[in-house]
């Protein structure tokens, strides 16, 4: 479990050469902001960052060639037609990575930027033995405002669950802000073949299909995480989480019933709370609903002081009564037909 996982210190690490895969899309004003940081990576051993541009209307292009002056390991690939019946950005991100030069390819996406210029580095160290997988935490940026504080705890506890559940030797996702893997996984696989018609899954899916408890690893050094835009509208947000949520039917069957299992228990909790203190002695369901209430506190908190959110956790209860109302508005992503859109 995240909580009171330790990550233990190497003795003796090795530097691989790496490839820094990045999709855009009219991004120009996220390039400019963003990537300077990907680009001024400490990293002194060979790497190179892959910016597939996938048929920008903006300055993207001409942005990207002026950072290639002063960067040299920027590799450019140009994309000018749209590919047929291959919704979202699994085609660009199948061509960055055709066109990258090194077996460890590290992703993110064009609104990030890594916390800290160790962002390589810590990321590939993790490839040791046989790991084929790694799994680091792509956070929200910090804003004022309800919305942000909602997107940052779900963020939080998407991360809690794919990383506890990779530490307990049961991978079942990961998310495209900061995911790294080999290429050679990649081929194997075929690629994202297998739900090439879906708009989502470049990320999740992928994992989902590929990762078992002997090839995937997890990182959570500080200096390793990603920092994205957060949603600005609750609009935004929705659509965002509806597009995410949609993956979910697609998992194998083992990861789905575990997922479900956990949705249900938040969304019978509080019904079913309510009605004991209508049949039972009411101090004996607050006594039960306080040691909940601790566990819970302790499990969040410790998960939250290791990746940077502790400033969350007087949430912490308004969440666990959030989720009843959250499954119920993104519950009908079961069914729903995914829209076709990149992002």
């Amino acid at each position: 479990m995240l909580a009171f996982y330790k990550q233990s210190e190497k003795v003796n690490s090795k530097e691989h050469p790496v490839s820094v895969i990045i999709c855009a899309r009219d991004a120009a004003d996220q390039i400019e902001k963003n990537i300077p940081g990907v680009l001024a990576q400490t990293y002194r051993t060979t790497h190179e960052i892959v910016m597939v541009n996938d048929n920008s209307q903006d300055d993207t292009k001409y942005l990207l060639e002026g950072l290639y002056k002063d960067f040299k390991q920027l590799h450019i690939v140009e994309l000018k037609q749209e590919a047929m019946h291959i919704p979202g950005k699994k085609f660009p991100l199948s061509m960055g990575i055709k066109a990258a030069r090194h077996e460890i390819l590290l992703m993110t996406d064009a609104d990030c930027i890594p916390a800290s210029a160790n962002w390589i580095k810590y990321m590939q160290d993790a490839f040791v033995g046989g790991i084929e997988i790694v799994l680091g935490y792509g956070a929200y940026k910090k804003q004022k405002g309800l919305l942000n504080k909602l997107v940052r705890m779900d963020a939080f506890h998407t991360a809690m669950q794919y990383l506890s559940s990779a530490l307990a030797g049961k991978p079942y996702m990961g998310v495209g802000r900061n995911l790294a893997y080999k290429r050679e996984l990649f081929f194997r696989q075929k690629g994202f073949a297998s739900h090439h018609h879906l708009p989502g899954g470049d990320d999740d899916l992928f994992i989902n299909g590929c990762a078992d408890h002997m090839n995937t690893a997890v990182v959570i050094d500080p200096d390793a995480f990603t920092y994205s835009d957060p949603p600005t509208s609750w609009s935004q947000w929705f659509l965002q989480k509806e597009r995410h949520n949609s993956t979910g039917k697609y998992y194998k069957q083992r990861d789905r019933i575990r997922l479900g299992i956990y949705m249900m228990s938040h969304f019978m909790f509080y019904p079913l709370l309510v009605l004991s203190f209508l049949t039972f002695d009411w101090p004996w369901i607050l006594g039960v609903l306080m040691v909940k209430y601790l566990i819970q506190f302790i499990v969040f908190y410790h998960s939250m002081k290791k990746l940077g959110e502790t400033d969350l956790i007087p949430l912490f209860i308004f969440w666990d009564i959030w989720m009843f109302f959250y499954y119920s508005l993104f519950i009908s992503a079961l069914w729903k037909k995914p829209k076709a859109q990149w992002s």
